[in-house]
């Protein structure tokens, strides 16, 4: 029996408004969707703009304090130059006397220069010369240069420490040049030469200016001196006259040509942020229809410099922001509406929904009696399903118990085969241990308590290292139940490693560990672990018996699924396509026979699949094979 059909007259629909009114409606609501639009787009456009700004604010001083810790390093170089009297004596000397002061202050320039790892040091006479120099020993040293153009020269010789960015015209390398006037004590104190160092800047832009957005540091010429993109290097902010730019080119920049590039944006205001658009030509990844994009230029002036350090900041991620807000204040002031539209349309339907439950429980009454006809019939396929339940519950425990003796069979067997190792461990200890016992008892019968005391305290450290040996082989001997815990996959694997430490050393193998104890945490077991981890490696040894070089290799890293995958790679003769194929079915074995049952590896893999893990090999890049152990990692378990 179907409930009763509610009268259409009862059901609200905006076409059942009148004419005008529906169109009032339509347009109120379209009006009130595009203000709270326009205003939610507004003030999160503000506040993304904001908080990036507040975000440059930082990146700003962080990169401003560290281009000035790099670049003013050695700044001090200069007074320790001013103060050797070499290079006192080199520029008091007459001209008979130059060349070998001139070695001298060579030399000590260089011994400066090596101890303070890169920057060139040089010393200029009053002419602008360079009279020595800690690149002497270069083909293009700068010996002989004449270098009175350069503005800091220019300043020095004045009195006047000074500071400038330029171009040598030798090698061609910017740098940051630091100048310090050198007078003479003998002469009143007067200026008889200048002592410049230069600090290479190249390593600033490679670390501190290779940033995801662009940024840059331009001087009081508005010229580009370190770039992120590299190709804005020397172009101007804005358009300036082409015999400005020559005049800045000889006497900063080696005669290279400036303002090949033009930003053509301003930074006024620049220091509080600016919305600026880097034009198209610039940027290879706008689209010409795209036109510019808008960016969020802040500046910074770098303390001690005329330089400005300028970032800018994609607002394309604002904007997205923005209009993703304003799609969900609409949406949500949809919602409501709906919800009111919602809550009118419940109440008449209430009336309705009285009148229907007394049919509907009629038609109840009606079905609980077809119900009760088929609960027999159900109710005995039920108890089938749950015999069948309780068969495959015991089916599986005692597959468990089966495969957990299968285990410590695999565990007993590789004690086995490491007992020969494991006694060649102990032997000497106890026989040092006989010794010291028979000379102990010995000096006691002699009197000599101190003596025989020094013997048993040895005897006390020969114990304790064979404690050692034989505790990790009882803790892998141990039949426990399987339970997941924090395991540190780096012990792990030292364990495994310590139980065949003995073939390890026998078979020369190289151990390789790409990741340290403690680095990586796995949710798991630590006995079945270990276990899995003592077949893979036993398998590996044997694989690697007849190899001329014997390599074992762990390294960990995370997999796409999530989980923890610890690699585990030897140099053996590795797999043959139908063996991958083959490699996990039971009783299937690469080894000759009578060396194993194939059973590890099918073992090995159902152990990791009970606590969320698995294992899966394959071939070994440069030959070998690799298998790879995955592993829960420990949020998993522990949340």
């Amino acid at each position: 029996m179907s409930p009763p059909v509610m009268p259409e007259s009862d059901i609200i629909s905006p076409y059942s408004l009148p004419n005008p009114h529906r169109v009032l409606g339509v347009a109120g609501l379209f009006v009130a969707f595009l203000l709270l639009g326009l205003a939610s787009y507004r003030v999160s456009e503000n506040y993304g703009v904001e908080s990036m700004r507040q975000a440059a604010s930082h990146q700003l001083d962080i990169l401003g304090a560290a281009i000035d810790s790099e670049v003013t390093r050695h700044a001090s170089v200069p007074s320790a130059v001013e103060l050797n009297p070499d290079v006192v004596t080199l520029l008091r000397a007459p001209s008979e006397e130059a060349d070998i002061r001139q070695a001298e202050a060579n030399r000590f320039l260089q011994k400066l220069n090596d101890h303070l790892g890169g920057p060139a040091i040089f010393v200029l006479d009053l002419s602008g010369r360079v009279v020595a120099s800690s690149d002497w020993i270069f083909s293009d040293n700068l010996l002989g240069s004449d270098l009175s153009y350069m503005p800091f020269f220019r300043d020095a010789v004045r009195g006047t420490p000074a500071r400038h960015y330029a171009v040598d015209h030798i090698r061609h390398e910017p740098g940051y040049y630091f100048a310090l006037p050198i007078r003479d004590e003998s002469r009143e104190w007067a200026i008889i030469g200048v002592a410049v160092v230069k600090s290479g800047i190249r390593e600033v832009e490679r670390r501190w200016l290779a940033q995801e957005a662009p940024a840059l540091i331009v001087d009081r010429n508005d010229v580009v001196l370190l770039a992120s993109p590299p190709e804005w290097r020397y172009a101007t902010l804005g358009r300036q006259p082409t015999a400005v730019l020559e005049r800045l080119g000889r006497q900063q920049f080696a005669g290279q040509a400036l303002g090949a590039i033009s930003l053509d944006i301003d930074l006024a205001g620049a220091d509080e942020g600016r919305v600026v658009r880097l034009p198209k030509h610039l940027r290879d990844d706008v689209a010409p229809a795209q036109g510019a994009r808008p960016y969020l230029a802040m500046a910074r002036n770098l303390p001690g410099t005329a330089w400005r350090i300028v970032v800018f900041s994609d607002l394309r991620a604002v904007g997205v922001q923005a209009a993703t807000h304003a799609a969900l204040s609409v949406a949500a002031l949809g919602c409501l509406l709906l919800g009111v539209l919602y809550a009118r349309q419940r109440r008449r339907l209430a009336r309705g929904r009285e009148e229907a439950r007394a049919m509907l429980e009629l038609a109840n009454q009606e079905l609980e009696r077809k119900v009760e006809a088929r609960t027999v019939d159900l109710s005995e396929a039920v108890s089938g399903l749950q015999r069948e339940v309780q068969e495959r519950q015991r089916a599986e425990q005692t597959l468990r118990a089966a495969q957990n003796e299968l285990v410590q069979a695999a565990k007993l067997a590789v004690l086995g085969q490491m007992a020969t190792g494991i006694t060649h461990e102990l032997s000497q200890p106890l026989g040092a241990i006989r010794t010291l016992s028979a000379n102990a008892a010995e000096f006691m019968r002699r009197g000599e308590a101190a003596t025989a005391e020094r013997n048993l305290a040895i005897v006390e450290q020969l114990t304790e290292q064979m404690g050692n040996i034989i505790g990790p082989l009882k803790t892998f001997a141990r039949k426990s139940p399987a339970v997941s815990s924090a395991v540190d996959i780096g012990q792990a694997v030292d364990s495994a490693l310590f139980l065949f430490e003995s073939r390890l050393k026998k078979d020369a193998v190289i151990v390789e560990r790409h990741f340290a104890p403690g680095a990586t945490t796995a949710w798991c077991d630590r006995n079945r672990l270990q276990q899995v981890l003592v077949n893979l490696v036993g398998n590996a040894l044997d694989a690697m018996h007849d190899e001329p070089v014997r390599r074992l290799s762990f390294s960990s890293e995370a997999s796409s699924t999530g989980k923890i995958a610890l690699s585990v790679v030897d140099s053996g003769h590795g797999f043959s396509e139908e063996a991958v194929a083959h490699l996990f079915e039971p009783f299937f074995t690469t080894k000759q026979p009578g060396e194993g049952l194939g059973l590890g590896l099918t073992i090995s893999r159902d152990i990791l699949r009970d606590f969320g893990g698995d294992l899966m090999a394959g071939p070994a890049p440069g030959g070998g094979a690799r298998f790879v152990v995955l592993l829960p990692p420990l949020s998993s378990g522990s949340a």
